[in-house]
């Protein structure tokens, strides 16, 4: 893991432990929300044309969504930077270049 999202990792863990919030902090809790964080961002976009979001909000969600994640993967002690290049490798092959450049089709359709 990058040394910048190490010591971010930490941060959040710190944050976290400082006022004891760790008791809460399972698994299944940090998944729901995970969810609920992504459901505040979806909601800044519903029925709004693009371009009228309020950046803002949308900066403060993500930032909610990074830290459960940061929190989650510390829980099992997942390397960040290791797990996404694994992920992205693995899309490489579902998704080669030549089939899926500028076409938004599901791999299993490619």
């Amino acid at each position: 893991m990058s040394d910048e999202i190490k010591d971010l990792a930490r941060e959040i863990d710190a944050f976290s432990q400082e006022r004891d919030w760790d008791q809460f902090h399972n698994p299944k809790d940090l998944a729901i929300a995970l969810s609920i964080e992504s459901s505040e961002l979806l909601e800044e976009f519903l029925w709004k044309q693009p371009g009228e979001e309020k950046i803002e909000k949308v900066r403060e969600e993500l930032a909610d969504i990074f830290n459960y994640a940061l929190l989650m993967a510390g829980k099992y002690g997942f390397d960040v930077s290791e797990i996404v290049r694994d992920k992205l490798a693995k899309n490489a092959l579902k998704y080669p270049v030549e089939k899926a450049k500028g076409v938004a089709t599901k791999y299993n359709e490619l």
